[in-house]
């Protein structure tokens, strides 16, 4: 089978959305299939490309232009230019607004079937976009077959057009993520103090994984933080980076008026080397005010890390407050804080929900589910080889 995937966003960018689309790209290559990744980028100028090949998947990037209709419309002709040497079996955008138009239109345009995937603010933020809004409504009434990786998302997209949306979660891979002992040459290297077992006397650490803003909940999380700290020392480790403008401007400002809180941000992190710093983390926070299905949270929990997360998103599909990790409300730092002091006074019921944590990822969202339910989207629409 040839496909080509179709994505606003591909490592080494930021971000989950090309966590995502490279995992899918790369299960399936390994596979069997013929895949070939377009995606815009930044780094080169307007009317050039590049292409590479990376763990057997072919990947084009493309430089975006200054008008975003400019970059839709090389994207559109770079896919039919390309399809006419190697026709394309499927065209699958892992975007709903502007990958999922383009794939959407060029493969009625060229008589191959179209999947679009919806990720979270393709959705809930591109939707209310006008300029945005009539590509969203045009790829979710003309794609072949829509899909999406939580419950609520598929809500949300039926409410725009009411349609078969086939729900896929993330998956993620366990035999990378899973339990380990601190590395405390790492540890030392970040600046962890007393960094230890997280439940001997040393500092604990508060963990976020992933690029810190408002959406994620930046607000809540640094005040609940805060909050806890004055009770009792505590460590908040940023895997990552703090999203550059308003974003950025308010955590600086947050931490000149908290000269006492300890915050670490790491800057970007390998995607591989994430294990080892997921095991430095003593509770894993994600208090998002919206999300799709954060990768960072399926991979804390493949961790053994007892996550606190907000139930919004795929998060309220995977986490059952107290039996696998806590919830609490969006946007409330006290119930944040609270929780945090709670597993904090009782290192039992994290090594509890730790471990309940790690079960359900390895029985309801490993890869090999993620890719044959993937494989069966491509099969339904009449795609065999």
């Amino acid at each position: 089978m040839k496909i080509a995937l179709l994505a606003e966003k591909y490592t080494p960018d930021l971000g989950g959305l090309a966590i995502s689309t490279a995992r899918l790209a790369c299960m399936l290559a390994s596979a069997g299939h013929e895949v070939r990744v377009f995606a815009p980028t930044s780094s080169l100028s307007p009317f050039e490309k590049r292409s590479l090949t990376h763990e057997g998947v072919s990947i084009t990037r493309f430089g975006a232009q200054k008008r975003v209709d400019d970059t839709l419309v090389a994207w559109f002709e770079l896919l039919v230019e390309e399809h006419k040497r190697e026709s394309f079996d499927v065209l699958h955008a892992y975007f709903l607004a502007q990958a999922g138009f383009v794939a959407t239109y060029a493969g009625r345009y060229l008589g191959v079937p179209s999947v679009v995937s919806i990720r979270g603010n393709d959705i809930e933020r591109a939707a209310f976009d006008p300029s945005r809004f009539s590509q969203v409504m045009y790829a979710l009434q003309n794609a072949d077959a829509i899909t999406t990786n939580s419950s609520e998302l598929v809500r949300k997209a039926r409410a725009f057009f009411d349609r078969e949306v086939i729900l896929i979660p993330n998956g993620v891979d366990t035999q990378l993520f899973k339990p380990m002992k601190k590395n405390m040459v790492l540890a030392e290297a970040l600046g962890l103090p007393a960094a230890g077992d997280g439940d001997k006397g040393d500092t604990p650490v508060i963990g976020f994984v992933g690029e810190l803003r408002e959406k994620k909940g930046m607000r809540s999380l640094l005040t609940g933080y805060a909050q806890a700290n004055q009770e009792s020392p505590l460590t908040l480790l940023i895997v990552g980076e703090v999203r550059a403008g308003e974003d950025k401007k308010f955590f600086d400002d947050f931490r000149l008026s908290n000269p006492q809180a300890q915050i670490i941000v790491t800057g970007q992190v390998p995607h591989a080397d994430l294990p080892g710093y997921y095991a430095l983390i003593d509770i894993f926070v994600h208090p998002s005010l919206r999300d799709g299905m954060p990768n960072a949270l399926l991979e804390a929990m493949a961790c053994e890390r007892p996550v606190i997360v907000t139930p919004v998103g795929g998060m309220a599909d995977v986490v059952t407050g107290g039996k696998n990790g806590l919830l609490v409300s969006v946007n409330d730092a006290n119930s944040l804080a609270a929780a945090i002091g709670e597993l904090l006074s009782n290192p039992e019921k994290r090594i509890e929900l730790g471990r309940s944590a790690r079960e359900l990822v390895r029985s309801k969202f490993d890869m090999e589910q993620e890719l044959n339910a993937n494989l069966e989207v491509y099969r339904s629409l009449g795609i065999s080889r």
